[in-house]
């Protein structure tokens, strides 16, 4: 997905929502490994509040489980009031939540059944989870350490997908993001959408379902358009958002065809990249 022209923002642009990916955006990665430090700068801190308090809405939008993202709210210090409840985009947008307290306003499910099937049978050493909202997770095995949270339960996989799920997480830490990539491509993976991420991380989903669909869920309910939001993120599971938005931003870092994908590059996520464009608008 290459963007061929940058849709620049209108002269007097600010953006009204700001769409925000969590790991390699707002917290660095660990080198070496598929989890982030859970470490959060001053500066995006500054940052992301200064927005939120000059009226911006910020939308948490992550492959995370529910779980695995209200903590980074309370990290960000947000919302500011009792009375005050934040959008989270979870799951890659097939979970929509406001937080705090924890609670789930829109679900997508699907069978993944015969998806997890065609992916064991080409690469049987898979680790295989299915998110168990606001608890943690359901394994055939347990991943490396550090790139899950929440409590572990171990079962077979058959367990595993026998009733409708919101999202599966396939990983093989023998394996490389560009076999899963060849992978995804070869099985063709019908009926569900599937995003591959740094590593041999495969994410599935409801066909349709990204971090776009659930962010267009938030800002309908807000009454506001694409056109009023800024996405800033990482991954290839931020394309779909990218191309929704009026002005996405890429991570410095961020592979080669998510940085074209993007109207514009930041500064990678050691140097505050996502701090430095909140602060072009705020």
């Amino acid at each position: 997905m290459v963007r061929t022209t940058a849709r620049l923002p209108d002269t007097g642009w600010i953006p009204k929502v700001i769409a925000l990916d969590i790991d390699g955006t707002l917290l660095k990665w660990e080198e070496g490994t598929g989890a982030s430090s859970e470490v959060m700068s001053a500066a995006v801190i500054e940052a992301v509040g200064r927005a939120y308090d000059a009226g911006a809405y910020i939308v948490l939008a992550s492959g995370r489980s529910p779980h695995g993202m209200t903590k980074i709210a309370d990290m960000l210090g947000l919302p500011r009031e009792a009375d005050e409840r934040l959008w989270i985009v979870a799951s890659n947008g097939a979970v929509v939540l406001r937080y705090p307290p924890l609670d789930v306003v829109h679900e997508e499910l699907f069978d993944a059944g015969p998806a997890v099937r065609a992916i064991l049978a080409e690469q049987p050493s898979a680790l295989v989870a299915v998110e168990e909202r606001g608890v943690g997770y359901k394994l055939n095995d347990h991943f490396p350490p550090g790139e899950l949270t929440g409590t572990m339960t171990l079962a077979a996989v058959e367990d595993l997908i026998k009733d409708p799920v919101s999202r599966v997480i396939i990983r093989n830490p023998e394996a490389s993001a560009e076999d899963f990539l060849e992978m995804g491509r070869r099985l063709g993976l019908q009926g569900i959408s599937y995003v591959v991420g740094w590593t041999a991380w495969l994410d599935l989903m409801p066909i349709g379902v990204s971090k776009a669909s659930g962010l267009a869920h938030v800002v309908t309910q807000l009454g506001l358009e694409p056109q009023d939001c800024l996405a800033i993120g990482d991954g290839r599971n931020d394309l779909e958002m990218f191309d929704w938005v009026g002005r996405a931003v890429a991570m410095g870092q961020a592979v080669t065809d998510v940085r074209e994908a993007a109207d514009a590059v930041t500064l990678p996520v050691d140097q505050d990249g996502a701090a430095v464009e909140i602060s072009r608008w705020f």
